[in-house]
């Protein structure tokens, strides 16, 4: 398996836990968190060699997320021990399972990349480079990772999640720079409230058009309980999610990124411009990334699988139909 790089931020996730034992008081349980090292970890669990590039905070919050990250046998090699504080996250799980964040971000360590650091980075053979998240809208540190992402697609395949979050960075931001994003993003992974974030009214199909005009070879939008749709240049699937009992959603679209980049990444179609991912190669990679993200709504907090604890990927478990459809 080649190498994939995953560049963003380290977060401490603190989970606001129910009924506490005295009124008055809120108890939060402390997890290592951010989209782009539940990324970083899933992949790595599922086998595919991975390197986090982040700016990692000392002091407890630090050691936690290095821990964890470590662990998970995510390499670190190419993080930058940070003095700035880490970023925090408040997370509220509603009845549903659906998560809410509330982020403490200002000035902190994930943001503050300096053009000297990434330049040092050497990719070493990986084949491909995900950013994801706040890292990319948080200056000084969003324009480095860009002019990073530009300079790595002459040959890496980029990926970009962009996990909109409006509570902390205005829609209008987002719909401005999803068109810097397109042209340099070999994939695109959007949650379906992305979407109607960042293209209000159209549906994935209009949307996956619009971002192959611009650029982008695959584009992925997953809708929870509702499965997940991808075109790769306008020749699309969509597959149904799976009946599972769920916990929380924290994580969940983190882990199915990283599923559909390990199958990619076994099949040996990252490198470039996925010039040799056929439609049924994307569907098959779609079921498992579906397979990765149903174990991790199943567990609380951002808990992705080991590759032993997944089902044989030939017959995942229960399987996800599959429908084709033309953008």
């Amino acid at each position: 398996m080649s190498r994939i790089a995953v560049i963003g931020e380290a977060v401490a996730d603190a989970i606001v836990q129910a009924n506490p034992p005295a009124s008055g008081e809120l108890h939060l349980r402390v997890l290592p968190g951010g989209g782009p090292v539940n990324t970083a970890v899933a992949l790595s669990r599922l086998g595919t060699p991975t390197q986090f590039l982040g700016r990692l905070a000392g002091g407890p919050i630090g050691h936690l997320l290095r821990r964890h990250l470590a662990d998970s046998r995510v390499d670190l090699s190419a993080s930058v021990p940070a003095t700035q504080m880490p970023t925090l996250a408040i997370t509220s799980v509603g009845p549903d399972g659906r998560a809410e964040y509330d982020f403490y971000l200002d000035g902190t360590a994930d943001w503050q990349w300096a053009e000297d650091e990434l330049a040092a980075w050497e990719p070493g053979g990986a084949v491909a480079v995900h950013a994801a998240s706040l890292a990319l809208t948080q200056q000084p540190g969003a324009a480095v990772i860009e002019g990073l992402l530009a300079r790595l697609r002459q040959h890496m395949t980029v990926s970009i999640d962009p996990n909109v979050r409006t509570s902390v960075v205005p829609a209008q931001f987002y719909r401005e720079a999803l068109w810097r994003w397109a042209p340099v993003a070999d994939i695109l992974r959007l949650s379906q409230d992305d979407l109607d974030v960042l293209m209000p009214g159209l549906r994935p199909g209009e949307a996956c058009t619009r971002l192959h005009e611009a650029g982008t070879p695959l584009v992925v939008v997953t809708q929870g309980p509702d499965g997940a749709h991808a075109s790769l240049r306008g020749h699309a699937v969509t597959i149904a999610a799976h009946d599972i009992a769920l916990v929380d959603t924290v994580g969940a679209g983190d882990s199915f990124t990283a599923g559909l980049l390990h199958w990619l990444n076994s099949i040996d179609a990252l490198g470039g411009r996925l010039p040799s991912l056929t439609t049924p190669d994307l569907a098959d990679a779609m079921r498992f990334a579906s397979t990765v993200a149903a174990f991790t709504c199943q567990r609380a907090g951002a808990n992705p699988p080991w590759a032993h604890e997944l089902p044989q990927p030939q017959a995942p478990i229960p399987p996800a139909p599959i429908m084709t459809w033309r953008s």
